[in-house]
Formats: C-alpha cells, sequence, structure tokens
C-alpha cells in the first residue's frame, strides 16, 4: 500500500502541490483530481519518486518516511505514465521506435532477450506497429504506455499522468486502468490524475489539495507552472531516467 500525508511541492510563485493526503491499495484503482496540470504532474511525478518533495510523509508495503528521504526506494518500484513535458512519447516517433526505446530503459538483469518486434507480437500490438504515436487513439495509446511501463517485472506501483487528456470518454481509458488494478496475478497499486471524476464513479479517489486548511484549498490558482520547467533541481529529466533505467 502506498499512504502520503501532508505530501507537497514548492514551486517559484506558489504550492506547485498543495498538501495531499492519499491511500492506495494494491490490487486496486485511485483517481485523484486536480484542475491543474502542472499539479497533476507534481503529484504524479512525486508519487513516482521521480520529484523531491518540499515536506510530508512517505509509506509504501510497510516502510515508513520522511518525504525528502529514500526515494530512491519508491522510484525503483514505481512508473509514471505518460507525463506531459517529462515522459510522454514524441508524436513523431513510431510505435517500434517507441516501444525499442522504453525497452532498453528496463534494468539490464531483467531486459533478458526483450527485442521490439517480439514484445509488440507477444503483446498483441503488431497492429499499430508502423503508426506514428500521434495516430494512435486513447484506448491503444493507454494499453500500449501501460504494458511498455510494466515491462520491467519491478513495478508494482503504476502512476498514469491525466489520461483524460487524450480523450473525455473515459471507456477509452479507466477500463485498461480497472484492468490492471484488479489482475490479481501481479497485485499493483494504481493511480491515475484526472481533471473531474467520471460519472457514477464509485472507487477510491482524492483530491489535490485535500489536506489543506478549508480557506487556502478555496484559493484560485495562479499560472501553470510545469514541473520539468520551475523545479529543474527536483525532477528527473529524460537523460537520468535512461542512465539510471539502463543500470
Amino acid at each position: 500500500m502506498l499512504s502520503v500525508q501532508q505530501l507537497s511541492v514548492n514551486g517559484r510563485r506558489d504550492l506547485l502541490l498543495p498538501a495531499t493526503s492519499l491511500q492506495a491499495m494494491r490490487g486496486g484503482l485511485l483517481l485523484v483530481t486536480g484542475t491543474r496540470q502542472d499539479q497533476r504532474t507534481a503529484l504524479a511525478l512525486t508519487l513516482s519518486g521521480r520529484m523531491k518533495p518540499s515536506g510530508g510523509r512517505f509509506a509504501w508495503d510497510g516502510r515508513e518516511w520522511d518525504g525528502g528521504a529514500r526515494i530512491k526506494q519508491l522510484r525503483a518500484a514505481s512508473a509514471v505514465v505518460d507525463s506531459p513535458g517529462v515522459n510522454e512519447p514524441e508524436q513523431h516517433l513510431s510505435v517500434q521506435d517507441l516501444v525499442t526505446e522504453d525497452l532498453a530503459l528496463v534494468p539490464r538483469r531483467y531486459r533478458g532477450a526483450l527485442l521490439s518486434k517480439p514484445w509488440l507480437k507477444v503483446n498483441r500490438f503488431e497492429d499499430i506497429a508502423g503508426l506514428w504515436v500521434e495516430q494512435l487513439d486513447a484506448g491503444r495509446r493507454i494499453e500500449l504506455l501501460t504494458a511498455l511501463a510494466l515491462a520491467n517485472p519491478k513495478t508494482d506501483l503504476l502512476v498514469v499522468d491525466s489520461p483524460d487528456r487524450h480523450s473525455g470518454d473515459p471507456a477509452d481509458w479507466l477500463p485498461r486502468l480497472e484492468e490492471l488494478a484488479h489482475d490479481a496475478g501481479r497485485p499493483l497499486a494504481v493511480v491515475a490524475t484526472v481533471t473531474n471524476l467520471p460519472a457514477g464513479w464509485a472507487g477510491p479517489a482524492a483530491s489535490i489539495g485535500n489536506a489543506l486548511p478549508g480557506p487556502e484549498r478555496a484559493e484560485p490558482p495562479s499560472g501553470d507552472e510545469h514541473p520539468a520547467q520551475t523545479l529543474q533541481g527536483r525532477t528527473l529529466q529524460t537523460q537520468t531516467l535512461q542512465e539510471e533505467g539502463a543500470k
């Protein structure tokens, strides 16, 4: 189980991530709402250990620590999926090239003979191998990117950043996340940041800033600050991810 209390990240002008508390169980899907893309991305990066928080506490699988310490443990157990400006795939890439690049990030000791063409066949993506990333519909996109994230067998926490930005219809992304969360063969904790909860959603939910006092929570947001731009020292950029993933 992932549990965070009063998790926050300071930005240049205001809180990039207002104090937020949540719990995500293995075998379950947690949806976290936030109106600002920069805050949704900051939460996704912080929950997955890609951004160092300014305050708060973490607990993961029974181990607890202050937010600023031991985030490497959380990073090793997690994957962040399709984060805008951070690791979302470039639109000019072909699916096969994307798969080749992402499989190269799987740690060598688990990579074995992972090659793009066999992987595409085994995972039933041969039909889209020749397409550009920009040609993928929202459903196939989330299927592909989550499958790539799970190519690393050590991934136990999946954090998906704003899947609803590709489609206003939850049917294009929600079933896939529920399927992964409820897979008894691989009990993942799955978290997705979204703008609004899907109609009729009765599962676990939280909201960004839910640990702020009432008046602060009601303050209108200032202009968006993208985490990858405003906190360069905190965010792991693509080159760092490649270097650490290849170890």
